[in-house]
């Protein structure tokens, strides 16, 4: 484990410790899904550390831009889906293993995820899976989902109207997500727009909301991983770390 570090504040730590815990978890000849965020950065940032250190061999699809150039400054071999065994008549699963942060994570291990935009590939990925680990820190822990982040919708820029409108009669307030430093709306990987839709109260149905917006015209996908996650670490600022499994 990487050596303690006082710029790092408490939530850091607790991230760090799910990454590293999260890493300990490769072995070796793995195919993994490389997720996207803070946690996940520890984590690659250690599975790259035991590839030059121990020659542990693995190989990664990254879920993103940000999270493929990561993967290759710490030494971390790269797939595509195009090199998987993708056929009906390969043996074993197509990724032993996908890393992934979350948003929210519930008591039934079901998840928020999107806050970086990358959701819909996040989802493609951690679908392949044999296991699908989710890294977060204690503050990720909910009771209810939607309690305190917004459900990333990603979505085509002209249906932007109506699928807010959409939202609406479910019960959400949609907000297109704007860029920080640049004028305009967030443009995923896709080159598509994402709409935040937030539900004051929590949500009362995540399934029956999943599939009114799977169904919606325009959606491409959303930030609701329902029954998807095998297993969630908890890391806390202290170094240690829960596991949670369904």
């Amino acid at each position: 484990m990487a050596s303690d570090s006082p710029t790092l504040s408490a939530q850091d730590r607790a991230k760090r410790a799910a990454g590293e815990a999260a890493a300990a978890l490769v072995t070796d000849g793995m195919r993994l899904g490389l997720g996207t965020g803070s946690t996940t950065a520890f984590a690659l940032e250690a599975i790259g550390r035991r590839v030059r250190e121990e020659g542990l061999r693995v190989a990664g699809v990254p879920t993103s831009f940000a999270a493929e150039r990561l993967a290759r400054q710490h030494g971390l071999p790269l797939l595509s889906l195009a090199d998987l065994p993708l056929g009906p008549d390969e043996d074993g699963p197509v990724l032993h293993l996908a890393l992934d942060g979350a948003d929210e994570v519930s008591p039934a291990l079901d998840l928020i995820k999107g806050r970086g935009a990358a959701h819909t590939r996040e989802k493609v990925v951690a679908a392949l899976a044999d296991r699908f680990v989710v890294l977060a820190d204690p503050s990720k822990e909910v009771e209810r989902l939607g309690a305190s982040m917004p459900v990333p919708v990603e979505v085509l820029p002209m249906a932007e109207p109506s699928v807010s409108r959409e939202i609406r009669r479910l019960g959400g307030e949609p907000a297109l997500r704007m860029g920080q430093k640049k004028d305009g709306p967030v443009v995923t990987d896709q080159g598509l727009w994402v709409i935040d839709a937030a539900f004051a109260s929590g949500i009362d149905d995540p399934a029956a909301l999943a599939a009114a917006l799977s169904e919606t015209p325009g959606v491409l996908d959303h930030g609701l991983f329902l029954g998807m996650a095998t297993d969630v670490l908890i890391g806390e600022a202290d170094g240690s770390t829960r596991h949670r499994s369904r």
